[in-house]
């Protein structure tokens, strides 16, 4: 059906459905001071829009929003229609408290209560 419209409507179609998954879309990557919309997001990668994103490769943070879920090490993988894919070399969460490097006794007690 698509064949009949126009080719101007087609390419004003094709901007409207990308711009409604960048505006639907909650996860971005940041890198340095650019950020750039998460188009799809999988176990070992995600994709973003070919035109807005170059050939990240390296450290990137990803955000939910202002929460800030990874730091990730990435490399561009392949291009994908109006996508462009990348694959996740590492993948750390981010979180609030360092972790421990100790074991942390069950019964020891979490407060010093002096009399």
């Amino acid at each position: 059906m698509s064949e009949f419209l126009p080719k101007e409507v087609r390419e004003g179609l094709r901007r409207a459905r990308k711009a409604a998954l960048r505006k639907k879309s909650r996860l971005r990557i940041r890198v340095g001071d650019e950020t750039f919309a998460v188009l799809k997001l999988w176990e070992n990668g995600f994709a973003l829009d070919r035109e807005d994103a170059p050939h990240l490769r390296g450290l990137v943070d990803l955000y939910d929003g202002s929460r800030h879920l990874y730091q990730c090490l990435i490399v561009a993988s392949e291009e994908d229609g109006e996508r462009m894919k990348y694959e996740f070399k590492r993948s750390t969460e981010v979180r609030a408290k360092a972790p421990l490097d100790f074991v942390r006794d069950e019964t020891a007690p979490v407060a010093l209560i002096t009399g």
